[in-house]
């Protein structure tokens, strides 16, 4: 809250000691959300993940289909080679669960990664464009309370990436 309030009086000063500089804000999330860039590094992704997952589903199925097996079997092996069953069972499970944690972690560093090109993308497109309307400062949407929608630059800034960056080469 304090962080907010010092934004206000440092806006509130800014205005009044320079009155010709020009304040923006920009919501970056939905820049990287709807672009066409945005778009095609969320397509990319959520094809990957449902690849996996039906490969998931499939060892999962094999696996709870071990488990019954096992289960069934309970009283007629000896209780040595049923506990021998039961910690294969685990194992694999345990080299289940790896793959899919290390999966999730690859998707998470593949997502970082494209919106890092994004945002690099972004950068120069945003200095450009503060340059070229002789914008003073430009804030995050995430930081605004209240502001008027003609300092929004955000769509404008979109249009920009669209053109430049239209998709994410994997």
């Amino acid at each position: 809250m304090k962080k907010i309030i010092l934004i206000i009086i440092f806006i509130l000063n800014f205005n009044y000691s320079n009155a010709e500089d020009k304040i923006a804000y920009i919501n970056i999330n939905y820049i990287l959300n709807n672009s066409s860039a945005g778009i095609s590094i969320t397509e990319h992704i959520q094809k990957m993940k449902d690849n996996k997952k039906n490969e998931f589903l499939i060892i999962e199925k094999q696996l709870a289909k071990k488990e019954k097996e096992i289960v069934s079997q309970k009283n007629i092996l000896e209780k040595s080679k049923f506990n021998e069953e039961v910690n294969k069972l685990r194992e694999e499970v345990k080299i289940y669960n790896e793959k899919k944690k290390a999966f999730n972690e690859e998707i998470k560093n593949k997502k970082l990664k494209y919106t890092k090109i994004i945002l690099n993308e972004l950068n120069s497109i945003i200095s450009n464009y503060v340059e070229k309307n002789s914008i003073s400062l430009v804030f995050p949407k995430k930081n605004i309370i209240i502001a008027k929608k003609n300092l929004d630059i955000t769509s404008s800034i979109m249009d920009l990436l669209n053109k430049q960056l239209v998709k994410i080469d994997f």
